[in-house]
């Protein structure tokens, strides 16, 4: 779908065309001088349209075909996400509301189960994912490491790098052995959809991520030069770029070797600021140099390639008061995103990307230690794909920098003042065509009314508390001139033989737009609120905002041959206005949730979206255009005095032209079969099958212990989940304690057995706000002994849930520190032991390598679909069983969703917080995440559609985990139903074997 590029008419002339790269080593040539790039007509939708296609830049924007763009990106991980039918819709939305790129981690770990293996297939097909964003009508900036961080396991380093060696994150030749094997990987799908071939539409690749170390020393400096230098070599002529942690000038524009390459470089940095915090300048009104963001790079646009939408929440929920993602949207809510983006305008950011955007799912063991399955991120697009109210100042935003081309080209202006100075004036002007913006922003708690007189706007408007507005002055429209408004511009369009302004404002403000107009216009209303009058050459309109809908002003003659629409709306009103671009030129919508595409074929308009209440609508299409289908049903049209056809009310009363979504039923959870496990704490379990842990050195950074044995887990090819330890002890008759070392990521537990009785539980505390991004946790759990009851040996099992690895953000090999037991201390005695230990199986060739751990039941797929449990015991919920170890639970449900019906679904678990007990989740075989019953604050998984079958059988599966102090669950199992529209796009079947 792509949104509307037009030419303003006092705007022609010529663009002259930027650079383009020619691959590794190749001649460039450098961008033409900001002066000879004028303002003009941003480029169309990118696709996949075998064109070969320029990309340079200046000190302004980013250039396309010597067009200037500004790149309005929105983060989502396809990761996070394990249904690819499913990334469509989530880039369909992000298009619809004004994003034109998308921004992609590829995580190293999800692709790759060991050393030399890769998997682009299923889940993982990243070529599918680049051709649904071409489609999609998305640039896409693509970011594959080969570090990520991202609050994935390892930063996105693959389990089995824990146990080579090698420095990651520098210029060891070890580590980039293994680093070109990767890039090689992934930069052959990659090459395959670049822009600048006209084979798809990855505009953008990043190197590394938020790096800082060794920044003034060779290991850094060289790590990023052959990091350069692979990717050229393997093809990838898009400009490349890094992201600076933080605003420190680090690997700017000349910092490292590039091969003799000049201008295929871009810096960039990332801004996570604090919403109670007034908007920092990162530009042209900051403190400028190195530490002033974009000025560090004064010849390449204001990058920023991470900026927070959101922000993320570790277990127990201390970032948001135990509240969770809901707390983290409401307080970065719809102003914060206007404020705070605004700011970033003004301070000439034109290439920006909001993480998250869709934040997803961290689902199986891919979380990081320092967050929960959950990722939602409190974005815009929650987890369960739903549109929040969020949305409104990105839709806004997103839609006039892609419509109206003055933004793209932004100076810093002379100084103006509100006539309230508590308010902070931005003042910039564009320098061809005369154009002026004003940033009006609010930092204090309460409302403010107020006139820029400075800037000859002497009607009063209102700035709400921490928000912001944007005005605009002397811009063209189309063959009118605004001479200023009160309302904010947010798109400008040509309909056929009429131009179409839209304008949005605070709900309830009386809005005044002013335009010049040489002779008194023809003025018509389409609604009753507006009033206008005409005086000394200009046509004031005024119209309270919001009430009873979109209000609509149509202005004909006054010294323009073309009639003008103007628009006005509130920010739920402009939500559901949607501008799409056809072959035959573009068409506006009102009315649905969501359009997703429109088709003209003769005199219909094919129109194909999402409703959730019942709804008119009305559209703007070029001439010809008589009749309307919505989702492929036809819809009663007449003609508006608006120029807008608009779907007619049905004969039956109460009914819209576009009915609400149907009601969705869920079925109660039962029948459920019970089974335990932990075999491996008896004392006769036959562990000859298990690997002997018998090494005495590591790559870990974790010390072993002095006279061995190493009892890492990376070090015998165990990465995710849990793993099992057996020692045979002999000599032990007079033990009196044993103490376990242990060292997991966030939540990580140990249990211990002796002779198949309990020794009891440990468990590494819950975070707070001074520990949330704490990566590694060791502990020691000392238990006292009981005395033999036979013959030795004595058989000792431990079982430690070792959550994740650490990121490693500071690049001192944190990944590498170890996980599962670290030393084993008797007290008593000392007794010979000798360990054997076990982990998961072989990865899943279709879930992967993070889908499953060493669980009993895992590695005999008691968690697959069709596995045998007629001999498991029948059983109810709410269970209240008190034992140490591992249960199972099982069932199978079946939903029958209605075709055409979108039913985001969720399973909630609820139970006394007092209860100490931990359940992975299984559908169909996919570890859908782990809920903490006493920690949370997560009760709610994401069940996503493709894996759900939402017109089918489903296999659920619960593995609990509890301590045995306490009696565990599971409690109440439900589903929910987390959002329900009708349309959506067509799911297929995510392969899902059983047994």
């Amino acid at each position: 779908m792509e949104l509307s590029r037009r030419t303003f008419s006092a705007l022609a002339g010529t663009t002259a065309l930027g650079f383009a790269l020619s691959g590794s080593g190749g001649e460039t040539t450098q961008a033409y001088a900001s002066h000879s790039v004028p303002t003009g007509p941003a480029p169309g939708a990118p696709a996949a349209d075998r064109v070969r296609h320029k990309v340079g830049y200046d000190k302004y924007s980013l250039l396309v075909d010597g067009r200037r763009l500004v790149l309005r990106s929105g983060e989502m991980h396809p990761f996070r996400l394990p249904s690819p039918s499913l990334w469509r819709d989530v880039l369909q939305k992000m298009r619809a509301h004004g994003f034109n790129a998308v921004s992609v981690y590829v995580a190293w770990n999800y692709h790759s189960p060991g050393p030399g293996q890769y998997d682009f297939t299923g889940v993982r097909d990243l070529d599918l994912f680049l051709r649904t964003a071409a489609e999609t009508g998305l640039y896409v900036i693509l970011r594959p490491g080969p570090y990520i961080n991202a609050e994935v396991d390892g930063g996105g380093f693959p389990g089995w790098l824990a146990a080579t060696a090698g420095r990651a994150r520098t210029s060891d030749p070890t580590y980039l052995s293994h680093v070109d094997e990767w890039l090689t990987e992934v930069d052959s799908i990659a090459a395959r959809h670049l822009f600048t071939k006209g084979t798809g539409t990855v505009l953008l690749y990043q190197i590394e991520n938020e790096y800082d170390a060794f920044v003034d020393e060779s290991p850094g400096r060289d790590y990023m030069s052959h990091l350069y230098k692979k990717v050229r070599a393997d093809g990838i002529d898009v400009p490349l770029f890094h992201n600076d942690k933080g605003r420190n000038g680090y690997w700017a524009p000349g910092s490292f070797n590039t091969g003799g390459e000049e201008r295929g470089w871009l810096y960039g940095f990332d801004g996570y600021p604090d919403p109670a915090e007034v908007p920092p300048d990162w530009g042209d009104f900051g403190v400028g140099g190195l530490k002033g963001g974009a000025t560090a790079s004064p010849r390449t646009p204001g990058f920023i390639p991470e900026f927070g939408g959101g922000w993320f929440d570790p277990w127990g929920g201390a970032s948001f008061d135990g509240k969770g993602y809901a707390e983290a949207r409401y307080t970065r809510d719809a102003a914060y995103e206007r404020r705070f983006q605004l700011t970033n305008l003004a301070n000439g950011i034109t290439v920006h990307n909001v993480y998250m955007t869709f934040g997803g799912t961290s689902w199986g063991w891919l979380p990081a230690p320092q967050v929960y399955t959950s990722y939602d991120y409190g974005a815009a697009i929650d987890e369960a794909r739903r549109q929040t109210p969020k949305l409104a100042p990105i839709h806004q935003l997103g839609h006039l920098l892609g419509t109206v081309p003055d933004f793209a080209k932004l100076d810093r202006a002379d100084a103006v003042r509100a006539e309230d100075e508590r308010l902070k004036v931005y003042h910039l002007t564009n320098p061809d065509t005369g154009s002026h913006v004003y940033v009006v922003r609010n930092d204090t708690d309460a409302p403010i009314t107020t006139s820029i007189p400075d800037a000859g706007i002497d009607v009063a408007f209102t700035v709400a508390a921490h928000d912001a507005r944007l005005l605009a002055a002397n811009l063209q429209l189309g063959g009118r001139t605004l001479k200023y408004a009160t309302a904010q511009p947010m798109m400008y369009l040509k309909v056929g033989r009429m131009d179409v302004a839209v304008f949005t404002a605070p709900h309830g403000e009386m809005a005044q737009v002013l335009l010049e107009c040489p002779e008194e216009p023809l003025v018509t209303r389409g609604d009753s609120d507006p009033a206008w009058n005409y005086d000394l050459g200009v046509l004031r309109i005024t119209v309270p905002v919001g009430v009873g809908g979109p209000a609509r002003v149509r202005v004909e003659g006054g010294g323009s041959d073309t009639p003008l629409l103007l628009i006005f709306a509130d920010d739920p009103w402009s939500l559901r206005l949607f501008p799409v671009d056809t072959p035959t030129g573009p068409v506006l919508v009102y009315g649905p949730s969501l359009v997703r595409g429109a088709t003209l074929d003769g005199p219909t308009a094919h129109l194909t979206g999402d409703t959730v209440r019942g709804t008119g609508m009305e559209v703007w299409a070029p001439r010809g255009i008589g009749r309307i289908t919505w989702n492929g049903r036809p819809l009663r049209t007449s003609v508006s005095t608006m120029g807008s056809l608009r779907a007619d009310m049905p004969a039956t009363p109460g009914q819209l032209p576009v009915p609400a979504v149907g009601e969705v039923r869920l079925p109660a959870l039962g029948g459920w079969r019970r089974r335990t496990e932990n075999f491996e704490s008896l004392p006769d379990y036959d562990d000859s099958g298990w690997t002997t842990a018998d090494r005495t050195d590591s790559y870990s950074v974790t010390p072993v212990p002095k006279g061995g044995p190493v009892l890492f887990a990376d070090d015998y090819g165990f990465h995710y989940g849990d793993v099992w330890y057996r020692g045979r002890l002999t000599e032990a008759d007079d033990l009196e304690s044993v103490s376990l070392a242990y060292s997991t990521g966030t939540q990580g537990l140990l249990m211990a057995w002796l002779d198949g009785e309990p020794l009891g539980t440990h468990r590494m505390p819950v975070p707070d706000k001074s520990t949330a991004r704490k990566g590694s946790w060791t502990a020691t759990a000392t238990f006292d002994v009981p005395p033999p009851s036979g013959s030795s040996p004595r058989v000792l099992s431990v079982l430690v849930r070792r959550m994740a690895h650490d990121m490693d953000g500071g690049s001192t090999d944190s990944h590498k520190v170890a996980r599962g037991l670290t030393e084993v201390t008797f007290k008593g005695g000392s007794p010979k032991v000798s360990w054997r230990i076990r982990g998961e199986t072989k990865p899943d060739p279709v879930r992967g390598p993070l889908n499953n751990g060493g669980l009993y039941g895992e590695r005999k797929g008691w968690h697959l679909p069709g596995f045998g449990e007629e001999h498991w015991e029948p059983t109810e919920l709410p269970r209240a069983d008190r034992r140490q170890g591992v249960t199972w639970y099982r069932t199978t449900f079946r939903l029958a969703v209605d075709a055409g019906i979108d039913a985001s679904v969720g399973l909630t678990l609820d139970d006394d917080p007092r209860r100490a007990y931990r359940v992975q989740i299984f559908l169909n075989g996919w570890n859908m995440g782990q809920y903490v019953n006493d920690v949370g604050p997560q009760h709610t998984f994401v069940l996503p559609n493709g894996i759900l079958r939402t017109r089918g059988t489903n296999t659920l599966a619960l593995a609990v985990l509890s301590d045995g102090t306490t009696e565990s669950g599971p409690g109440d199992v439900r589903l929910t139903a987390m959002g329900v529209t009708a349309g959506g796009v067509p799911v297929t079947p995510v392969d899902s074997p059983g047994r």
